[in-house]
């Protein structure tokens, strides 16, 4: 035999050998006809049912047979094109948003200057609850924008070797932090509800825009110890903080509560309260930092200037003053 014969023979008993296993087991998947013998042998390793490809499996979950589904295609494009796009979007947004703002009104300046008497405005377990939340919700914001935005944004920069421990890291912060943003959501909740529950001269707030785009100044409309806007932010960081807490502790315990179905609903409601919180907070930031002269002071040392306290929530400070509240004067009778 020529030697190139025998080394095409030895090539195909190779190949044979190789090919067998798997032509077995596609006799395997043969589906029985209705009057076939029901054997181990004869059950199909999967087939095609409602759209989707289901196997058979040895442990109690059942679900875990779900080998293919066509709507996860649809989730994967979603959370890799969508999800992206209703995050940044929304943060670039109102990032735009807040920088016209700026250029057009500037800074908000106390009218007339500070009086230098403090209004104690937020007491230390106040501050507590109020940084516990926001220090915890940032890093969440930070980690999960790692996951949703690194293989586009990171990898390239750093590497696979590299994001991957990030990733990793990433999503184990985000599941602890969850923690202290549930605690801190709950302190809030106790602390400051009452005080938000919106009521007539809310409306007039909202009308005048709060005074904000007055270049002049110094008019603001009379408000409690919150006004609307910020009613507006407590009630959307507590019913959207809710919503993700819910969602995303679900996504936590995959398959507990619903199928493969039910938590790709809940992955997407849980990325679309994210990207619309983060633009929330990103406004509460602004008027907090460089959008409001002496707001920072509230949470910072839990003291206001007089002044700020008049013009900004002039109801309220009237309260400070009947409880002796107010550094340097007498309370009112």
């Amino acid at each position: 035999m020529h030697p190139l014969h025998a080394l095409l023979l030895i090539a195909l008993l190779a190949v044979s050998c190789l090919a067998a296993p798997t032509f077995a087991q596609a006799q395997l998947t043969q589906v029985p006809g209705p009057n076939s013998p029901t054997t181990k042998e004869q059950v199909p390793l999967y087939v095609p049912q409602d759209g989707k490809v289901i196997g058979r499996v040895s442990i109690p979950d059942e679900r875990l047979a779900v080998l293919i589904q066509p709507e996860g295609r649809e989730w994967r494009e979603w959370r890799s094109h969508t999800l992206r796009l209703a995050i940044g979007g929304l943060a670039i947004g109102m990032t735009a948003v807040l920088a016209g703002f700026f250029l057009y009104r500037g800074t908000i300046r106390i009218h007339g200057g500070k009086a230098g008497r403090l209004v104690l405005r937020f007491n230390g377990l106040d501050r507590f609850a109020h940084w516990t939340t926001a220090v915890s919700f940032l890093a969440m914001a930070l980690t999960g924008a790692i996951l949703t935005f690194g293989r586009t944004l990171l990898i390239p920069l750093i590497g696979h070797q590299a994001f991957t421990p990030l990733a990793e890291f990433s999503k184990s912060i985000h599941n602890f932090v969850s923690v202290p943003f549930v605690v801190g959501l709950l302190m809030i909740v106790a602390l400051w509800m009452r005080d938000n529950i919106p009521e007539k001269s809310d409306w007039q707030w909202i009308k005048t825009g709060g005074g904000l785009f007055s270049k002049a100044g110094g008019h603001h409309p009379e408000a409690g110890r919150f006004n609307a806007g910020q009613k507006g932010v407590f009630w959307g960081i507590v019913l959207g903080g809710t919503g993700m807490i819910v969602t995303g502790y679900l996504l936590m315990v995959p398959f507990t509560v619903s199928g493969i179905g039910g938590m790709q609903i809940m992955h997407v409601a849980h990325g679309l309260l994210a990207a619309v919180l983060i633009a929330v907070v990103i406004g509460h930031i602004y008027i907090g930092t460089i959008g409001m002269e002496g707001a920072f002071d509230a949470m910072g040392s839990g003291n206001v200037d007089e002044a700020w306290a008049i013009e900004h929530h002039r109801r309220w400070y009237e309260e400070q003053l009947r409880k002796g509240y107010v550094e340097g004067r007498q309370p009112a009778e």
